[in-house]
């Protein structure tokens, strides 16, 4: 008997040891689906950074103005348009791609994206010799693209734990860079490596758009559905499974995760009945919707876009014409890269959100006053020359710096931002509005840069550094803290700028009471 005893504690011990292995087990490869499910989900960041720093450097390239018959009269006009009518697409995708993903699904939504995108890089690679057909192929493109856009954030911030949601959400951003860093090496390796009179030149850099697409499509199949969506559309079920899989657990933890999914999916849904557009433009809810908005507004207004897809144009301003730009605008990626790569990895769950965009917006400002300044005083040589003076090393630098800033803010903190400032009822069409808005103003300011380039010069840097102030200030005076809390207790905060510590109890039932209120009046 006594031995016996003696046995229990042993037993216990083990089993206690055993239950921390496999809960060390279960954290660990949740952590790798999780990071699995983002870097899929998220070459759809890919897919736009290439397509953002292709287009600049291919319409560089004299074999595509030869085969497309353009004179140096008509390049700025293309230039504009055939990145303008993309974000064209893209714009209008928003507003389809909403209804899609609440019909459909997130997985499915994103494998017709990838599709149609598909559709417009074949037509696009094919030489038709027409700029016209170029431009319908750029905007069935830019559809496909501005539909997984939409689709991503809410994909990725849906899946993702509190935790670990704004690192992975981040990843769009990332990955956005890497798909910068590609393009911009792979236009200097044509230029430098195929003869201008071959039309591979332009066609293999365009084509290669192909290899992403099908692997956001194909890579749906190995993730499961949204556990949110699925709990919305009662398929309870699956959504279990879902949850299951991309935690790699079953235990407690998880079923309580899931009780607070479905707790808040329900209390939703009862307030959701008989939504109304109009809904969005009332109390709470229109706070957050124009904050989406203002925010990736914000975000194409930093003039970094800009920068993505006319860098070989900008560096021409600094430096003169030549490969150096192209060679400058391949080191421009990478340095995006690198600094995207460390504020994800190391940065982007230990900082404020409200901070980080608050202080990126004011530094960005400082570097592009600065740049226009130097570019004022020290024009760049209206011909190429052997080496660069210390005026234009210095406006490299100051460009470079720039780009880190804004990499370790407005490049990837807008995406998890906007996706988890919304309630369930309204997270769709709000994280549509956001990013038709990045979409909108992705447009305008991608058919007026080269413009800007040819008639403003330096005054170019100014306008933007002016534009990074503004957005430094109205970051201050309206931005929300939302680092740390779950999407069920942001959705219950009152939308208010500053720290969200110690409002939400206070708000929670008030704010409910808003919801009713605001909708069933």
């Amino acid at each position: 008997m006594e031995e016996s005893q003696s046995l229990l504690p042993q037993s216990s011990e083990e089993d206690r040891l055993l239950g921390a292995r496999l809960r060390m087990k279960g954290t660990t490869l949740g952590k790798v689906r999780a990071y699995w499910l983002g870097c899929v989900v998220c070459m759809g960041g890919f897919l736009f950074g290439y397509d953002s720093g292709i287009v600049g450097g291919v319409l560089t390239l004299s074999s595509f103005q030869s085969d497309y018959r353009y004179g140096s009269g008509d390049k700025t006009r293309t230039n504009s348009l055939s990145v303008g009518l993309q974000q064209l697409g893209g714009f209008v995708a928003c507003f389809i791609a909403s209804p899609l993903t609440d019909k459909l699904g997130r997985k499915k939504a994103l494998m017709i994206s990838s599709f149609v995108f598909c559709v417009g890089v074949v037509i696009q690679t094919i030489n038709t010799h027409s700029l016209a057909a170029f431009y319908v192929a750029r905007l069935i493109s830019g559809i496909g693209l501005g539909a997984a856009t939409v689709v991503v954030p809410l994909f990725s911030g849906e899946m993702m734990e509190k935790t670990r949601r704004s690192q992975v959400g981040s990843f769009f951003q990332w990955f956005y860079t890497f798909g910068i860093l590609v393009s911009y090496w792979i236009d200097y390796g044509v230029a430098r490596g195929i003869e201008s009179s071959n039309p591979s030149q332009w066609q293999i850099p365009i084509g290669l758009q192909l290899a992403p697409a099908a692997f956001l499509g194909l890579g749906m199949l190995t993730i499961p559905e949204s556990t949110r969506w699925l709990t919305k559309k009662g398929k309870h079920d699956e959504a279990w499974s879902s949850l299951q899989w991309i935690r790699a657990d079953s235990s407690q933890n998880a079923s309580d995760e899931m009780e607070e999914i479905r707790e808040g999916v329900a209390a939703e849904m009862m307030a959701t009945e008989g939504f109304h557009m109009r809904e969005l433009l009332v109390g709470e809810n229109f706070k957050r919707v124009f904050t989406a908005f203002a925010v990736f507004t914000g975000q194409q207004a930093t003039g970094a876009t800009a920068f993505a897809y006319f860098g070989p144009q900008y560096f021409d301003l600094i430096v003169g014409g030549g490969d150096r730009s192209l060679l400058l605008t391949g080191v421009f990626g990478a340095v995006k890269v690198v600094a995207c790569g460390i504020f994800v990895l190391f940065f982007s769950e230990r900082l404020s959100r409200r901070q980080v965009l608050i202080g990126g917006a004011a530094f960005m400002a400082a570097c592009q006053i600065t740049t226009a300044a130097v570019v004022k005083s020290f024009p760049s040589p209206s011909e190429p020359v052997d080496t660069v003076p210390p005026s234009g090393i210095a406006t490299v630098a100051l460009i470079y710096l720039f780009v880190i800033a804004y990499n370790f803010s407005w490049g990837p903190m807008p995406w998890p931002y906007v996706s988890e400032i919304f309630p369930a009822r309204i997270r769709e069409p709000g994280v549509a509005i956001g990013v038709a808005s990045q979409w909108l103003f992705n447009f305008v300011f991608s058919l007026t840069t080269p413009y800007m380039i040819t008639s403003m010069g330096w005054g170019t840097f100014l306008l933007w550094g002016l534009f990074d102030a503004v957005i430094a200030a109205l970051s201050f005076a309206f931005l929300k803290e939302t680092r740390g809390l779950s999407l069920e207790v942001i959705a219950h905060q009152r939308f208010k700028a500053g720290s969200s510590s110690g409002d939400t109890s206070d708000n929670k039932n008030d704010n409910k009471n808003d919801l009713y209120s605001e909708h069933h009046e």
